[in-house]
């Protein structure tokens, strides 16, 4: 069945109401409700039906996800109660002496965990919220940065998850060499470029703008609210050192990467070299090794040396899982309106794409274009690697048949799609990766999904524009020369008025 704009009003509804309400499990839940009451033409049992299968589906195929969020929450719950959060907090805030440094810190930390946005978010959270804390920058601000630094690194990364998902696509899409395409659409992702010098501007710069401001104010003032809750909750840990965080942690990085390899088949002969056995990884029961072997580390490091009894250690296991309870309850509803918004039931982005493609636009503008339609797509059903599914074949497909569309347009146009999926993902409250990024970051989602808007908005206003130029001068140099000076002319705009709007003091 052809569901029209009807399609549209599911995403619609949840999103609406989590900005409106702060509360997005219960609106994702009506979101999804809408979507099979839509889907059943408003049959109650074949809806609950039809939502509990989508479920299922969901949950089955992301299993290893869970059991990744659940074993990463014992562990860094371990480590905390060792005392190793505190000791890397103790140790950080004397070498690192200002916030700038300390949100620098964490910034250059999220563009070296390269090889998958999942693992980037929890890690990098986990890393450093206890330096941050001391530094008195706001959960906010910390959710904003591991966001910024997630998916807009991985999407320009030729070793990672994503380099592996749009080559495949690229290549199921009818084009020969799908990974090297990818490899030619990097300096054309203005918005990954771009968000992640906007990333380092604004550590810098000093400055902060819109809800953010806010917060950042209040905890410059007051301190970080929830890391006092946190202190209250767990011990002192007087015993921690440095190495009982870095160990397990660089332990979770190192195994994960060379499970990452071995499931690739780099070692079993099913791969020949680095790069073919990223493409052909399973990154999820990879993280999943890896975050069990590094639990293991934990215990062997901690319970020996009596930090933590047996019985102290499993308790913060159990505590651990149950920390990451209402990050899986809002991942299941995401993924659940995801599978409504899918193929087999009201095909969102099918709708949506069809759209663009029956449309007569000139074809200079249809980066800028396909930019917005990615965008919008995304943030409808935050998800990018759903984004790039739907809209790369069109985009080849319109190649194919409009006149006019030399192979560099081509290269723009699947970087347009990859750059506007990247922001609808970064900003949809219902995105996988925004919904890890504020659990990383131990912040308030809704809150982090208000306050990180303005800032990637600004980004993707100059993206639109310089996709315009791109799509006349198809010039890669021109065109991110242009990106770049439009983004710090920008910045600095708002900076002026910021500064211009403090209170002068006496």
């Amino acid at each position: 069945m052809d569901f029209g704009w009807l399609s549209i009003l599911p995403p619609l509804i949840a999103i609406v109401l989590a900005l409106l309400t702060k509360e997005v499990i219960s609106s994702l839940l009506i979101g999804v409700l809408s979507g099979v009451l839509i889907y059943s033409g408003g049959n109650v049992i074949d809806a609950v039906e039809s939502m509990f299968t989508i479920m299922g589906d969901a949950l089955g195929g992301n299993i290893f996800i869970i059991l990744f969020l659940s074993i990463l929450g014992a562990l860094v719950m371990v480590i905390r109660e060792a005392g190793g959060s505190n000791a890397y907090g103790e140790w950080a805030s004397k070498k690192i002496k200002t916030r700038s440094g300390a949100m620098a810190a964490t910034g250059v930390l999220g563009c070296l965990i390269f090889v998958d946005d999942y693992f980037n978010c929890l890690t990098v959270g986990s890393v450093m919220r206890p330096v941050t804390d001391k530094f008195r920058i706001s959960r906010e601000k910390l959710s904003y940065l591991i966001d910024a630094t997630a998916a807009p690194i991985c999407i320009i990364a030729p070793i990672s998850s994503w380099a592996v998902s749009v080559g495949s696509t690229i290549e199921e899409a009818g084009m020969a060499d799908g990974f090297g395409t990818f490899i030619r659409t990097i300096p054309y992702n203005f918005y990954a470029i771009l968000t992640i010098i906007m990333v380092f501007f604004i550590c810098f710069a000093k400055f902060d703008f819109g809800s953010m401001k806010k917060y950042e104010d209040k905890a410059i003032a007051e301190g970080v609210p929830e890391a006092a809750k946190e202190d209250t909750e767990t011990s002192k840990g007087a015993k921690g050192k440095v190495y009982d965080l870095v160990v397990p942690i660089v332990s979770l990085i190192v195994i994960t990467i060379i499970a990452m390899l071995y499931t690739g088949g780099l070692f079993t002969g099913g791969a020949s070299n680095i790069i073919e056995a990223f493409g052909n990884t399973d990154a999820n029961t990879s993280l999943v090794w890896g975050g069990f072997a590094s639990l293991i580390i934990a215990f062997v490091m901690f319970v020996p040396r009596r930090i933590l009894s047996f019985k102290e250690f499993m308790e913060c296991i159990t505590k651990g899982v149950a920390s990451m309870v209402p990050a899986i309850i809002i991942l299941t509803f995401a993924w659940t309106i995801s599978g409504v918004c899918g193929d087999g039931f009201l095909d969102t982005g099918g709708f949506v794409a069809g759209l663009v493609e029956k449309s007569n636009i000139p074809v200079a503008l249809l980066p800028a274009i396909i930019f917005v339609v990615a965008a919008v797509l995304a943030f409808a059903t935050g998800t990018s690697w759903g984004t790039f599914g739907i809209l790369i074949p069109i985009v080849l497909g319109i190649s194919a048949k409009v006149g006019g569309i030399s192979t560099n347009l081509q290269t723009i146009l699947i970087s347009a799609t990859l750059a506007g999926a990247v922001y609808g993902d970064h900003v949809s409250p219902i995105s996988d990766t925004t919904i890890l990024s504020s659990t990383g970051a131990g912040c308030n989602h809704i809150n982090h999904v208000s306050t990180q808007l303005p800032y990637a908005t600004l980004v993707m206003i100059c993206c639109f524009i310089a996709y315009i130029v791109a799509g006349f001068v198809q010039n890669v140099y021109i065109s991110l020369l242009f990106a770049v000076v439009l983004l710090l002319a920008a910045l600095y705009l708002v900076k002026f008025f910021v500064d211009k709007k403090q209170p002068k003091k006496t």
